[in-house]
Formats: structure tokens, C-alpha cells, sequence
């Protein structure tokens, strides 16, 4: 009998890589796959709309949980400098004005905290993960009961650096640094990543919820 599926709502090779790994050392049993799954129907871009993180991940997670039939695990996540006001915040990925230009939002970011001294560039990494079910109602799907989403928040804290270090990540990870760290995230290997990142720590909040979900619908 074959594992019923999870879709991770994402095209982001890194993110698909990052949440199989985090979610696959859960031991759910369910098959991982991500949006780019050629069994999969066609998800349509969203417009990331909503003013919180929970928000975002939740609207992609309705979304391809519709489209598909199948319940959908996303995540919604960003920087918040405190010497900025807590911004880039939900507007992470696009905050040079260009949606997923990485090198570009980290230099803007640099450029804006040129003035700022050490003590001062605090910042923390947020992340929120959601699972959504369907309630489709179709008997071979895990969405054969009424729709439920399940909410997860992780964070991370620590400072940005002067000038970007590191190759292992994306996003903002190369001016980084975590708390009680010396290296930057993007410095840090995966398996020390996952254990301590924003992301991570959503995730694993997220598993015991999903695995209590899974055995209701088990039972």
C-alpha cells in the first residue's frame, strides 16, 4: 500500500531540501513531494498578500491544498531587523523591490544599516509552518474529513554582520549571525541548521501536531 502524500507548497529547491530533511527525521510516514511533482496539477503563483507570516503560509498552503486534493504543509518566513523596525518582515523575499533577488534584498539591507553600530543591528529570523487538510471528502485521500489547519511558529535570534560570509544557505543567511555564534548561518552546516534554525524549529513544532493528526485519521 502506498504512503499517502504530503505537498510541500514551494518551487524553492532549498526549502523543498531543507523541509524533507527536517520533516523526513520526524518519521511520518508519508511521501514528501514538492510542487514541481509532474503528478501533480498545475498550482498557480500567489501574490504573498497578508500582513503576518502565519497568514502567507496559510494562503499558500489553502491554495495547493485545493488544487491538488491533498493536505499541504508551507511555510511563510523572513528577517526582522530591530534597527529597522522589524522590517524586511513579511516582504523579505522582494524587499529590493525584486521578488527572490537575494543578493540584492541582503545588499539593501547592508547599505541601510551602514551608519548602525554593533551593539545596535539585532535581528531575528521568523518563521511560521502550517499544514492544511482539504476536506475534500474523496475516501482515498487524507482530506476525506473536514479541513483543519495546524499553526507553527519558530524563531531565531541574532545580529546582521558587516559584509556577507558563507556559501551554505539563501536568502539573508550569508549576514546572519545566530546568537552565541561566531559563524554566520550560512557558515553553518545543514545538520546544525536544522536544529537551530527559525525554520526548524516551526517544523518540529509542527510534527507533533501533524503526527496527532495522522493518527486520528488512522484510527
Amino acid at each position: 500500500m502506498s504512503r499517502p502524500r504530503l505537498v510541500l507548497a514551494t518551487r524553492n529547491r532549498h526549502k523543498i531540501e531543507e523541509l524533507r530533511r527536517i520533516l523526513g527525521d520526524a518519521e511520518l510516514d508519508l511521501e514528501l513531494v514538492g510542487l514541481d511533482e509532474p503528478s501533480l496539477p498545475p498550482s498557480a503563483e500567489l501574490a504573498e498578500t497578508e500582513p503576518t507570516f502565519a497568514g502567507n503560509a496559510l494562503l499558500k498552503a489553502r491554495a495547493v491544498a485545493a488544487a491538488t486534493g491533498l493536505p499541504a504543509v508551507a511555510d511563510d518566513s523572513g528577517l526582522c531587523v530591530d534597527a529597522l523596525g522589524g522590517m524586511p518582515g513579511v516582504l523579505s523575499a522582494r524587499w529590493n523591490g525584486r521578488h527572490g533577488d537575494d543578493r540584492g534584498n541582503l545588499e539593501l539591507v547592508l547599505a541601510q544599516l551602514a551608519d548602525v553600530p554593533d551593539e545596535r543591528r539585532g535581528a531575528t529570523f521568523v518563521a511560521a509552518a502550517v499544514a492544511v487538510w482539504p476536506g475534500d471528502g474523496r475516501p482515498d485521500q487524507l482530506g476525506a474529513v473536514p479541513a483543519v489547519d495546524l499553526v507553527a511558529e519558530g524563531r531565531w535570534p541574532g545580529r546582521i554582520v558587516r559584509a556577507p560570509r558563507g556559501n551554505n544557505g539563501f536568502g539573508y543567511d550569508p549576514i546572519f549571525q545566530p546568537e552565541g555564534e561566531t559563524r554566520t548561518s550560512a557558515e553553518v552546516p545543514d545538520a546544525e541548521k536544522d536544529a537551530q534554525s527559525h525554520r526548524g524549529r516551526a517544523l518540529r513544532a509542527l510534527v507533533p501536531m501533524l503526527a496527532a493528526r495522522l493518527a486520528v485519521l488512522r484510527a
